[in-house]
């Protein structure tokens, strides 16, 4: 299981454990929440006389085990083997996420119509999701090790369902915050068209770098700060179409997202990059796209509306310079706005940030100590990582810890 580093999550006992990968059933509705890269399932095998008619051949049952615990034969019972890991390896193996998801950063559009919700095992209504949300140039793959170890420990498999948003990562961190809402309200509408399951109180979102930040923006109020920091008067001033006002106040202004019961943040950047500003920085803002609808609505508006913009983002936006890149300026007018944005008391969330050893700044290489650490934090931890603490064993205890919580 070179995916998992060799954590191979597997239990002895009656029949043979299978891993299974088959493909998405396109003509159903629930197909847009299973990945592209098909259906992957652990199961357990096992031949057994036919009971209906003693003289038929064998036959050969699938079972899956973390819906049946065992069998009965006789007058003995039997816990069914079980392998956790191998399905999700082989899954991993013929995506192309990895991929697609750089080259969405640079403006490829594979990722993008991939984009969504999707769900890594069967909805179970009364299971509590746990939201993964990767970061730039990155795809739901990083989350390999969190996902093995969780369907490796059999009490929180039994609490909480993995689910994975897939994102276009060039988007601006305002807009990409509001897809991934988007994507959320998409996967309920299928999965509870009542609005009375379970599994809507109490899920998490767990988000690494750019995605710990947009998590963070769904545990928040927003109020009147965002839409303060780029715009002079407020939305029914502006000259503009109902669409674009739409879209505009949308991205400005939102609520904590409805049933988000705790939030964990692995190496996000809270406090912005100042490398995004650098040379390096300027150059890949320069290749990111900026193509988004967000992005037009809000350069027509600019451009119909030249006084009613703060004098410092007008220019940025009439001519459609904004994107993930350059949200993430430690000197961008509205991210210093969206930092002073936190989860409200009755929405724990968690820090955790890693520091390079030998460094000469605290940072993991990409995001400062001072920028993934904020204050409020039911818990902070700081680990020797770099960028990618989503594979540090340490970081997923901790992750581990706090869903035991």
């Amino acid at each position: 299981m070179e995916a998992f580093n060799g954590q191979r999550h597997a239990r002895p006992g009656f029949g043979v454990p299978l891993a299974t990968l088959s493909a998405r059933n396109e003509a159903s509705p629930l197909s847009r929440l299973e990945p592209h890269s098909g259906i992957f399932r652990n199961l357990t095998a096992w031949i057994e006389p036919d009971a209906r008619q003693w003289d038929a051949p064998p036959r050969l049952v699938l079972a899956d085990p973390l819906k049946l615990d065992a069998v009965a034969i006789g007058s003995h019972r039997f816990q069914l083997a079980s392998d956790t890991s191998a399905a999700y390896a082989w899954a991993m193996q013929v995506s192309k996420l990895e991929r697609l998801g750089l080259w969405g950063l640079l403006g490829g559009t594979g990722i993008g119509r991939r984009a969504g919700l999707y769900l890594l095992e069967d909805y179970d209504p009364h299971k509590r999701p746990l939201v993964m949300i990767h970061g730039l140039g990155s795809n739901p793959l990083i989350w390999a090790q969190l996902s093995n170890a969780l369907w490796g420990a059999e009490d929180l498999r039994a609490r909480f369902q993995i689910w994975q948003a897939v994102y276009q990562t060039d988007t601006p961190l305002l807009a990409a915050r509001l897809h991934v809402h988007d994507y959320l309200d998409d996967a309920w509408r299928l999965l509870d068209p009542r609005g009375d399951a379970k599994a809507r109180a109490g899920a998490v979102l767990v988000g690494h770098s750019f995605g710990g930040v947009i998590s963070r923006l769904l545990c928040v109020e927003s109020g009147d700060a965002l839409w303060n920091a780029a715009f002079l008067v407020p939305p029914d001033s502006l000259d503009a179409s109902v669409e674009d006002l739409d879209v505009v106040k949308r991205i400005f202004s939102f609520h904590p997202y409805p049933g988000v019961a705790r939030a964990v943040f692995l190496a996000a950047p809270h406090r912005g990059i100042p490398s995004a500003a650098k040379l390096l920085g300027r150059l890949a803002r320069d290749l990111v796209g900026r193509r988004t609808m967000e992005v037009h609505a809000l350069r027509r508006i600019a451009l119909s509306n030249p006084t009613a913009i703060r004098p410092e983002m007008l220019d940025v936006f009439q001519q459609g310079w904004i994107n993930s890149i350059t949200t993430l300026q430690s000197d961008h007018p509205v991210r210093r706005a969206a930092e002073s944005l936190l989860p409200p008391r009755e929405i724990p969330y968690h820090t955790i940030a890693g520091v390079q050893p030998g460094h000469r700044d605290q940072t993991d290489g990409a995001v400062p100590l001072d920028s993934a650490l904020i204050p409020g934090a039911a818990s902070s931890l700081v680990l020797e990582s770099g960028h990618g603490i989503y594979e540090n064993p340490l970081a997923v205890e901790e992750v581990l810890r706090i869903l035991r919580d």
